[in-house]
């Protein structure tokens, strides 16, 4: 063997592979380098290929590395040979080493092939960077259900406590006033005089207790544990009978305004606490005006309108049902709220005013009425362009038919213009992208009016739509859409705001007849109000 061997590495009888190039020093130093050059890039393969697997041991798959690594050196090892052979003929080594390079390279790539479809499996970096992002906005959305959770568990155990003291104070006022009253009846044997002292003290009294009758009133309304006897009004009626009232209760320098929508749907509520909770958004709309310059005529306006809560809109509040509402609108041009005024607004005993001018249980009434009438209410505010507040309630279950279709329907909506979106809030913001998305638009988006000039400014490519907030911090989508048109003349624009329409109209902010969408913002809205605004002429 070691015979056959020795017999089969014998180079004598062979000649170098520089006979074959005829010793031409610019042929033999061309292989040379080539080789030498090709060998050195193969040798450094496995160093890293070494070093990787050592640092990431965690890789999935890591020996497949090393027998890549030991292909790679045997064929640097070839090329070596094929220098070597230009001045020894080895052939009978270099035919060794190549057959053991091709062993290895059948052998790594049998072991390749059958673990392709797993390597495919492995999440690319663009798919691990979506994943990320997916983590991220589920974390976001998981912290939102626990602040709201959270929120929701702490309206309800104030609850729970005010109506606790509620029903105790109950207790509590009718032996008072019930006492007030045997006293006042004891009263007929004595002198004028004292008499009339004491009737002064027992009413005043009685006043007191008649004041605490109120504040349980609205404690219960907050708790909402208050008897309700629900009957079907038509709140545009309803408004109508108060607006005398409500004139009396404003200031001379506040203009009220009442805009009853057609058609309006009816509503199953309790007359009276329905009225009591149209005066508290009145009355705090009022107090919320009257620190202004009163030279400045303030404005109140309370609109009525049919409207649809969609499952978008329900998934991002969890109180909310799907269905048809009758929405309120109260808006006023106060000072506005800032946001952890807004989060504490409905909370009972809070309060912005000066000691003793209020309870602050005015607007913890509104809350629990709305929420026992099965309803919703929602603040939209900026600070220095005032507040409105909305309440949904469900139509009446006697009138209410199945929701049609064509509510829950984007009607005709797609299409492939481009839509730039200026909206301040990043989830509102995310939201719209993406059901515009949905619908084939192209879409581009900023923060605010300042991004959205930048964008236009680094990428001057006319857009079809400028959908943009009415009320963001800096400068406003009006002058916005004033400074956008300037640059692209028939540039279409279609407003947001949470604020009703006639009061941002009569507010001066908008002409009458633009196009605008009112928050909160259907699918179905959305795409057909986009698509209606792209196609006026």
């Amino acid at each position: 063997m070691w015979a056959s061997l020795k017999n089969f590495l014998d180079s004598s009888m062979f000649a170098p592979h520089g006979i074959c190039l005829l010793w031409d020093p610019g042929l033999i130093w061309l292989h040379v380098g080539s080789d030498a050059l090709i060998a050195a890039a193969y040798f450094s393969i496995p160093v890293v290929i070494t070093i990787f697997v050592w640092k990431r041991r965690d890789v999935e798959f890591g020996w497949i590395f090393w027998a890549f690594a030991l292909f790679i050196m045997a064929c640097g090892l070839t090329h070596v040979m094929s220098i070597y052979t230009l001045w020894v003929p080895a052939y009978g080594a270099e035919g060794i080493l190549k057959a053991i390079t091709a062993i290895a390279s059948v052998v790594t790539a049998a072991i390749l092939w059958p673990l392709l479809p797993r390597l495919l499996a492995i999440p690319s970096p663009a798919q691990l960077r979506e994943t990320e992002l997916a983590l991220i906005e589920e974390g976001r959305h998981r912290r939102e259900a626990e602040d709201m959770l959270r929120h929701t568990q702490k309206m309800e155990a104030i609850g729970h406590l005010t109506g606790g003291v509620a029903h105790d104070f109950n207790n509590l006022l009718t032996i008072i006033i019930g006492n007030l009253e045997i006293a006042e009846h004891s009263i007929s044997t004595w002198t004028e005089s004292s008499r009339d002292r004491l009737r002064r003290v027992i009413a005043s009294a009685a006043g007191g207790a008649q004041r605490a009758v109120v504040l349980t009133q609205r404690l219960l309304a907050f708790a909402r544990k208050q008897p309700l006897d629900p009957k079907t009004i038509n709140v545009n009626g309803l408004l109508h009978g108060m607006s005398d009232f409500f004139q009396r209760t404003l200031s001379e320098n506040i203009d009220l305004e009442i805009v009853g929508g057609a058609g309006l749907w009816q509503v199953e509520v309790d007359p009276s606490q329905m009225e009591a909770a149209i005066l508290n958004l009145v009355v705090n709309a009022r107090d919320a005006m009257a620190g202004q310059d009163h030279l400045k005529i303030g404005k109140l306006t309370i609109e009525t309108s049919n409207a649809f809560i969609d499952e978008i809109y329900a998934l991002q509040h969890s109180d909310v049902v799907i269905g048809q509402y009758v929405l309120i609108s109260v808006t006023d041009t106060g000072p506005g709220m800032p946001k952890d005024v807004q989060e504490r607004a409905f909370d009972p005993f809070f309060t912005t005013k000066e000691p003793g001018q209020g309870t602050g249980l005015g607007l913890s009434q509104v809350y629990g009425f709305v929420k026992q009438s099965g309803g919703h209410v929602k603040i939209y505010s900026e600070v220095g362009e005032g507040t409105t507040i909305k309440v949904y309630l469900p139509r009446s279950r006697q009138h209410t038919e199945q929701a049609s279709e064509i509510e829950r329907r984007i009607v005709g909506s797609k299409g492939n213009e481009t839509v730039m979106i200026v909206e301040d809030d990043p989830d509102v913001r995310s939201y719209l992208v993406e059901t515009l998305e949905g619908l084939n638009y192209q879409v581009r988006e900023a923060g605010n009016a300042d991004a959205a000039l930048a964008d236009f400014t680094e990428d001057p490519e006319p857009f079809d739509l400028l959908l943009t907030d009415i009320v963001m911090p800096g400068m406003n989508g009006r002058l916005l859409a004033d400074e956008m048109q300037k640059r692209q003349p028939k540039l279409k624009v279609l407003f947001m705001t949470g604020y009703s329409r006639n009061a941002i109209v009569h507010q001066g902010r908008l002409d009458p007849g633009v196009s605008l969408l009112q928050k909160p913002i259907t699918q179905a809205a959305l795409g057909n109000k986009v698509r209606e605004t792209l196609d006026k002429r």
